[in-house]
């Protein structure tokens, strides 16, 4: 109706340093509620065109200022953010359904982190030189930005992947057309406010807001973004590169995971256990990170369960705005419904459900009745064919499974399309490090998970993603390198 419409909060793309108004709209839903929450542009073509303009514009002037001018800037909009972190957080989690507790302690700190962290490693890089005495020559490389940076950031951590993007780009010099989730674009929004007190000049950082195939889509196919940084589906990056590929564009993808947790038999059941339920089922699963194929030595594989369903049965569902609640809103009815038809198949298999998803009662506050929420659900008695085992689910849900040896486990924890990040547990200091040299995966944490360093290279092999990000790897895709070579 148009009265309840009237209330609803409107985006705007922020294009050249102004919003401006877009002649169409699509609904952004309160995944708590299951209610449209704001209405975000359905841009297209001729949106990214301009933003293209403006930051092709804003080019020159911001790629000659120096690296110590960028990072006071960046500086400056980490304080801004930081400043305004309890409203990015309620608005976060309002618009992505994760708990106000996560957004307020995860998602809000690494988007102000992501800022301070280029900001202070722009300072620091230094170029490669060789002299070559037979020729009498001096050889080195210099290093500058690529121009227009095409950035393409999911729902899931919505302002945190977002600003991991942002951040080196402009660091380095370039200027950025970003475009975040349709679903998710409250916080991107509201950070566009904030560039002008920061002192970014106009264009710098334009926003377009809408949905991959049409907004993404353009961004993706102009002449004029020679580079693309893209986390999100498999399947989207393959579009991603086919439509990239007649321009010949620098192409970074963070893709999806199907991490194994390895346990063996001296493992400390006491940290892993809450650890591997955290790794399991924070933010909803809704983490490329998460953990969704366990794998238990034989020796304490009854007592893992036992302790592991104790454990995850704790985890308090409900309202995200409740800083007691641990598990939030599923980001769509959509998604909800494809995470649990996985279910269902496991089921269909004979996979035995220990709790969660069809076994327990999922109890929700009155206004929450509507929300797209799903209890933590722990699979076993699973083959490892089956599609919970080899696809990436992206949910609360996750398969526990016995194995006997070393050699079995790793041969069973690579034998999925993808490899982004896996966890190993054990006490026995050289098991660690032979199972990690195994492991086809790009992060490997032990006893720990999603402990990061920004300064050394995240992404994934196989079908988890091309190129890696970090302060040196970011740094190398963010900038083109010429080799100088001076005879003297």
């Amino acid at each position: 109706t148009m009265s309840s419409s009237k209330s609803l909060l409107v985006l705007e793309n922020f294009i050249g340093g102004k919003f401006v108004p877009c002649s169409s709209y699509i609904d952004s839903y309160n995944p708590s509620t299951g209610d449209v929450y704001c209405r975000v542009p359905d841009s297209g073509k001729e949106e990214v065109e301009a933003a293209v303009r403006a930051a092709k514009d804003a080019f020159p002037i911001w790629s000659s200022k120096s690296p110590l001018e960028r990072s006071q800037i960046l500086n400056k909009l980490a304080d801004l953010i930081e400043h305004d972190l309890e409203a990015f957080a309620q608005a976060e989690s309002k618009d992505q359904g994760k708990t106000i507790t996560f957004a307020r302690t995860v998602d809000i700190p690494r988007a102000v982190h992501n800022f301070r962290f280029f900001a202070s490693s722009i300072l620091h890089h230094t170029t490669e030189c060789t002299e070559a005495a037979a020729g009498g020559c001096l050889h080195f490389t210099s290093r500058t930005p690529v121009g227009v940076a095409g950035l393409i950031s999911p729902w899931n951590l919505p302002l945190y992947l977002l600003t991991w993007k942002i951040a080196p780009a402009i660091a380095c010099g370039n200027t950025v057309v970003a475009k975040p989730s349709e679903m998710t674009s409250v916080t991107a929004w509201m950070m566009c406010k904030l560039f002008e007190k920061a002192g970014i000049p106009h264009g710098v950082v334009n926003m377009v807001f809408g949905t991959g195939s049409k907004a993404g889509e353009a961004i993706v196919c102009h002449p004029d973004v020679p580079l693309i940084s893209f986390t999100g589906s498999t399947l989207t990056a393959q579009r991603i590169t086919e439509k990239s590929a007649p321009h010949c564009k620098k192409l970074s993808l963070e893709l999806g995971g199907k991490n194994p947790a390895l346990i063996f038999d001296d493992a400390d059941l006491n940290q892993c256990i809450p650890a591997t339920v955290r790794s399991s089922f924070a933010n909803q699963g809704e983490i490329c990170l998460c953990t969704s194929r366990i794998f238990v030595q034989k020796g304490i594989y009854n007592e893992f369960l036992k302790r592991f369903v104790a454990e995850t049965k704790k985890w308090k569902i409900g309202n995200p705005s409740d800083p007691t609640v641990n598990v939030g809103a599923l980001i769509s009815k959509e998604h909800l419904e494809k995470v649990r038809n996985y279910v269902k198949k496991a089921q269909a298999e004979g996979a035995k459900i220990l709790c969660g998803e069809g076994v327990d009662s999922l109890v929700l506050p009155a206004g929450n009745q509507k929300g797209y929420f799903m209890l933590p659900t722990v699979i076993t008695e699973i083959k490892d064919e089956s599609c919970c085992m080899q696809e990436e689910i992206f949910g609360p849900v996750t398969c526990v499974v016995a194995f006997d040896t070393e050699e079995e486990v790793i041969e069973r924890a690579n034998g999925v399309k993808y490899g982004l990040a896996a966890t190993v547990w054990s006490s026995n200091v050289s098991r660690v490090h032979r199972v990690a040299q195994r492991l086809q995966s790009g992060l490997v944490w032990t006893n720990c998970w999603l402990v990061r360093d920004l300064n050394l290279p995240f992404g994934g092999v196989k079908a988890s993603g091309v190129g890696r990000e970090g302060a040196k790897d970011s740094y190398e895709f963010f900038t083109e390198v010429k080799t100088i070579t001076i005879k003297y």
